[in-house]
């Protein structure tokens, strides 16, 4: 297997681990309270310890990956989260729990984006679409995999396996980027901003917190509005620190390149509405239609069957059409799909309902794999390990954007139907609304240069070609009329 293509196979398996985990504890978290001796309620601080623990670290993942090299940090980031797996399965209290989250949280911060750093050093921009393909696809199936294997593991084995199950993927991802991937690091890592660490992680931390838990009534509504609160005022003044220092832990600066803003704020709008789906569609499937959490999850499935699908043919399909057309016209495309799951109803056919599910998940995939290549187009080299951390973030606060609008939607709807008990009904706007704003991305895509990503994509290569074939066309054609011409001269 060439280089082109293990590094990225090696990349994605450590992401998959990751994004797969932090979703597959949701359906064995009564399972797991019964056994430590507490209750599903209080247990829900291992979801929220691990998002807090991802939101804090993250910012520090480029500078870490500088100063020791992104070889080594992917690595012990493996590490880290394979150790805080194991301090799960042997938990005996809920304080054990959370201290072993908060570990796994660690490596997750570090893994996601030094391994798009890896990926970028180690790929050539020619073959970075194709590497990308790889690299999205475990962000689409991990949540949607994750609470169907967790039921699974949990009624007929032990929820202990599904934190033991890390252990020998993450033994062979460390052997593996240990063997096949260079160690390259920064020839002069800048100064670490500690100060801006702090503010950031503050700040990230309480607007993905608070976001995360907002609409399922896990806190009070007070709560909720302050921890938001807190976050956007830590963040606002980071932004201000960020302006008089050289080597800001988010550097913000980067948005004045055209690919990575649409990127950045088209793909927090697309992600944000996206990001509901694993959250809203379970709980319709279960809640309004009467599915267990098994069957539901199979059903759900579909729509990383559609993401499987769709990396062989991406390179291709961004090559023909060019980033700028195709991410515009599919952010809408995807959104229609996300749309027509507010069309399902207690009778549709499961068979339907999956079509739907494999089709769109076939576009939201493409679409993030444009998303996640187009944002290096223009990021220099020196440069690459602020862009993935930023882009990190990025991702991090939308899928909590996401979840919140729809619980938030969801709810909406139950107040101006007068309802207390969640029906099927309840579901229909909620979906309508994710998916406008998934569409709104479209125009924020559509601002980006005519040849945004050509080098890239390989785009370039084809107008060139085309034009020489218009040019020759061209001149064969002038060559006959002056023929033609001469003919009629003679004649």
């Amino acid at each position: 297997m060439t280089k082109e293509r293990l590094i990225p196979l090696i990349v994605a398996t450590a992401l998959f681990m990751e994004n797969m985990d932090s979703t597959v504890i949701a359906t064995s978290l009564p399972a797991i309270a019964a056994d430590i001796g507490t209750s599903p309620l209080t247990l829900k601080l291992a979801i929220t310890s691990y998002l807090l623990s991802l939101a804090v670290f993250i910012p520090a993942s480029g500078w870490t990956a500088d100063r020791f090299g992104a070889r080594m940090v992917f690595s012990v980031a493996i590490g880290i989260f394979m150790v805080g797996s194991i301090g799960c399965a042997l938990s005996s209290s809920v304080t054990h729990f959370v201290i072993a989250r908060i570990l796994q949280g660690i490596g997750g911060a570090m893994m996601t984006p030094v391994g798009r750093l890896v990926l970028l050093r180690s790929i050539d921009k020619s073959a970075l679409v194709n590497a990308m393909a790889w690299v999205t696809v475990p962000a689409l199936i991990g949540p949607v995999i994750g609470p169907p294997l967790g039921g699974f593991i949990t009624t007929y084995f032990s929820w202990h396996w599904i934190f033991l199950i890390n252990i020998p993927i993450g033994l062979v991802g460390i052997f593996m980027a240990i063997k096949y991937i260079d160690p390259i690091r920064s020839e002069d890592p800048e100064r670490f901003d500690l100060y801006g660490l702090v503010l950031a992680g503050i700040g990230l931390a309480g607007i993905a917190f608070g976001l995360s838990v907002a609409g399922l009534n896990l806190l009070p509504w007070t709560v909720v509005v302050a921890l938001v609160a807190i976050g956007s005022i830590s963040m606002t003044l980071y932004v201000i620190h960020a302006r008089r220092t050289g080597s800001p832990v988010l550097d913000f600066s980067l948005m004045r390149l055209p690919t990575l803003r649409a990127s950045i704020v088209g793909g927090f709008l697309f992600r944000l509405g996206i990001g509901a789906l694993p959250f809203l569609l379970p709980l319709l499937m279960q809640v309004g239609f009467g599915l267990s959490p098994f069957r539901s999850g199979l059903v759900t499935f579909a729509s990383a069957v559609g993401a499987m699908g769709m990396k062989t043919l991406a390179a291709r399909i961004i090559r023909t059409f060019g980033f700028r057309n195709l991410m515009t016209i599919n952010a809408v495309i995807s959104s229609v799909f996300l749309a027509a799951c507010a069309l399902f109803t207690a009778t549709t056919p499961l068979l339907l309902i999956m079509i739907v599910l494999v089709v769109g998940g076939f576009f939201r995939s493409l679409q993030f794999t444009a998303i996640s290549t187009v944002a290096y187009a223009e990021v220099e080299p020196a440069q690459m390990s602020r862009a993935t951390t930023l882009v990190s973030v990025n991702q991090q606060l939308a899928i909590s954007a996401g979840v919140a609008v729809g619980a938030f939607s969801v709810e909406s709807t139950m107040l101006m139907r007068h309802v207390s008990e969640l029906g099927a009904a309840d579901f229909a706007p909620a979906f309508l609304v994710v998916a406008a704003i998934s569409a709104v991305s479209a125009w924020f895509f559509w601002q980006m240069p005519d040849d945004a990503g050509h080098e890239i994509s390989g785009r370039q290569a084809i107008e060139i070609s085309s034009r020489k074939g218009a040019a020759k066309a061209a001149a064969k054609a002038a060559g006959e009329t002056t023929e033609d011409a001469r003919d009629q001269r003679l004649g």
